[in-house]
């Protein structure tokens, strides 16, 4: 019987290899992956950016769409939060410049010290009282002077008094305007014979 357990640990120990050599393959898949939640954006229809302690969030284009692109001519809205994380230094947004055409800021544009400017009204917000709301809520209005469309970005860029400045890529959001809408203009009511 001794003749057969040199096999028997040499098959053993081929069988060890193998299995090391399996586990390691197989932890190398996993190798460098990032997990889904580490690179899951918040469920808004803007874009982010930071400069110094300010935190320009939900940065969007609202703009209802019913041909290929927005037409130069129109206005548009620019909607954002701007969130000032300085314990003690105020600030304020001062400028919005863009190549797609002038934007006009009006209202309040003070970003208190550990405060936040809300820049127009997102779509589902529950709007404010209107004893409770700021007499000088801020706006920012695009003059288009380009076409927009849907799926690109175009590119924005904020300046504040003390932060400085940053350039954003901004989406275009349609907001709650019905989808269908020039559909239903058109004659199709979206029921099918």
């Amino acid at each position: 019987m001794d003749r057969f357990k040199p096999r028997t640990s040499a098959v053993a120990a081929g069988l060890a290899a193998c299995g090391l050599a399996a586990t390691v393959a197989l932890s190398g898949c996993s190798a460098g992956q990032v997990s889904q939640m580490a690179t899951q954006e918040p469920a808004v229809n803007g874009t982010s950016a930071n400069v110094g302690p300010i935190s320009l969030r939900n940065v969007h284009l609202r703009a209802a769409q019913s041909t290929d692109y927005v037409q130069p001519g129109r206005d548009v809205e620019l909607l954002f939060v701007a969130v000032n994380s300085s314990p003690d230094v105020n600030d304020k947004l001062v400028s919005i410049t863009s190549d797609v055409g002038k934007v006009t800021l009006t209202g309040d544009t003070s970003v208190p010290a550990n405060g936040v400017l809300v820049v127009g009204e997102p779509d589902g917000q529950i709007a404010p009282l209107e004893s409770a709301e700021k007499a000088d809520a801020a706006k920012a209005a695009v003059a288009l002077s380009t076409p927009i469309t849907n799926g690109l970005t175009y590119k924005f860029t904020f300046a504040f008094e003390k932060a400085g400045e940053t350039t954003v890529t901004v989406p275009i959001s349609a907001g709650e305007a019905p989808r269908r809408e020039a559909a239903v203009e058109a004659g199709d009511t979206g029921a099918h014979h």
